[in-house]
């Protein structure tokens, strides 16, 4: 991820959030209003605990370990302030089910600890320290407040705007409901799947490697050192595919619950999206200077939707 896509990606938040609020609609009313101020102090918390733990300890991860946790709590806080109607329960619960998912697959790499300042960093932050756009250390500093920091929690926050505006809403739970239900759903299965996938190859790969064995050594597929077999034979980040489609189906509930095809609580999943554009290409860049074949994986196989270039 470069330095004028993250400078892009905040000038983006802060103009079109306005605009979609004030010229898509529809505006909230008091009671949203009091519930987005609730949520919006614990983000500003979690923004001001990742920040000070992040510069005491090194550990950038701090925002990694919330990512999973805190929409769990918002869609929660949200249903339970929207009365509990139907909608927003289900929304909940498979804000839920992807939350603990997630938080699985993380806590088993090791990032969390009794000592929650401490586990694993995630590699890249490591990388992206590292780089002569965040030297000397004020500018990383600044990156971690206003990006790491503020960004994410913000942007966290902003993808379970559909559930916010959908409080107070008295429309019945209906198909187009079943379908947002069963995509999201489908999307963190599918997710699940590649995370499976994944973490089988890694650790096979480390294991064989922690025998002594060089990474030419390795039988076939390991001795590429990236995976390519299951889903990530036919996309290069079938995980990020998937966490992008389950926050689009979760914005598809607002459509079901009468709030329009096209309403402001879209921002989330655009922003998501715009998101992960440059963490996979960072993730990519990482991977083409360690492995040798990446960049003809990379020319061979779709980014994020399944299929094959040729």
């Amino acid at each position: 991820m470069n330095v004028k896509l993250i400078g892009s990606l905040l000038a983006v938040s802060l103009i079109a959030c306005p605009l979609l609020y004030f010229f898509v609609g529809p505006a909230l009313d008091a009671s949203q209003l009091e519930t987005l101020k609730l949520l919006g102090i614990i983000a500003g918390c979690s923004a001001l605990f990742c920040f000070v733990v992040g510069e005491l300890t090194g550990n950038n991860s701090q925002m990694d370990k919330l990512w999973s946790l805190l929409p769990i709590a918002y869609t929660w806080i949200i249903a339970a302030r929207g009365g509990l109607s139907t909608r927003l329960v289900v929304m909940a619960c498979l804000a839920t089910l992807w939350g603990t998912r997630l938080t699985f697959n993380f806590a088993r790499k090791g990032a969390y600890r009794l000592k929650f300042w401490e586990g694993e960093e995630d590699y890249r932050w490591a990388v992206l320290r590292a780089k002569k756009e965040f030297q000397p250390h004020w500018k990383w500093m600044l990156f971690n407040l206003f990006f790491i920091s503020v960004y994410q929690n913000a942007l966290v926050l902003m993808t379970t705007f559909p559930a916010l505006v959908l409080t107070g809403v008295d429309k019945p739970f209906g198909w187009l409901d079943a379908v947002a239900a069963a995509l999201m759903l489908g999307f963190i299965v599918y997710e699940t799947v590649a995370d499976e996938q994944q973490w089988a190859f890694q650790s096979a790969k480390w294991k064989m490697l922690g025998e002594g064995k060089k990474l030419a050594e390795l039988p076939a597929p390991y001795d590429k050192g990236f995976n390519t077999v299951g889903l990530w034979r036919v996309s290069r980040h079938p995980n990020y595919f998937a966490e992008q489609g389950t926050w689009c189906a979760f914005y598809l509930f607002s459509v079901a619950g009468g709030i329009g095809i096209l309403n402001w609580s879209m921002i989330g999943a655009l922003l998501l999206i715009v998101l992960f554009q440059g963490s996979s290409s960072f993730a990519e860049e990482i991977s083409a200077a360690k492995y040798p074949e990446y960049a003809q994986y990379c020319a061979r196989v779709s980014r994020f939707f399944p299929g094959k270039k040729y």
